[in-house]
């Protein structure tokens, strides 16, 4: 069965990382960036988090592309900070495909999630906005089960996340 999967968490924890990986162990595949989406408006671009209709125009260009792909039978992998109102509003809205989504929230303590944001290139680290966001989370309702807890893990793990992630019913978003 295809299947989304919807690779979250706040900024720095990975995600990038892990959806490269998945890609690779995945046989037809798509890989949308929530941040390129972002991105593709230019002129009068608000920052998504202090903007609702930012926001709100990023998942319907998500929501597009990822129906385009499902439509012709490729797998997608979603590399955005989803919470779970959105991951849940993206399920409802593909539900006329007969497909699995697949909803990982890639966690870390505060520090190490603070570390691995340094090693990233000055102009992609979020620093205080990482922090923000474990809030952000913590206060959206997300169930523990989503959790894929990373703290422990580094680069030459990543084929033990991604194995948990293929095989895992966890993190299937229910309907």
């Amino acid at each position: 069965m295809q299947t989304v999967y919807i690779l979250s968490g706040p900024a720095g924890v990975g995600k990038s990382t892990t959806s490269g990986a998945l890609l690779r162990a995945l046989n037809n595949c798509a890989y949308i960036s929530g941040d390129d989406v972002s991105h593709m408006h230019v002129s009068g671009r608000q920052k998504p988090w202090e903007s609702e209709s930012e926001l709100s125009l990023i998942w319907s260009n998500i929501l597009s592309l990822t129906q385009n792909f499902v439509n012709n039978r490729i797998d997608v992998v979603i590399d955005y900070v989803t919470f779970p109102d959105e991951a849940n509003w993206l399920k409802d809205k593909l539900k006329a495909f007969t497909i699995n989504v697949v909803y990982v929230v890639l966690w870390t303590d505060h520090e190490t999630l603070l570390k691995r944001d340094q090693m990233r290139t000055p102009e992609h680290q979020m620093g205080e906005r990482c922090l923000i966001l474990i809030d952000e989370f913590k206060e959206s309702g997300l169930k523990n089960k989503h959790l894929l807890n990373t703290s422990k893990k580094n680069a030459d793990d990543i084929h033990q996340v991604i194995e948990e992630i293929l095989n895992n019913q966890q993190y299937k978003l229910e309907d």
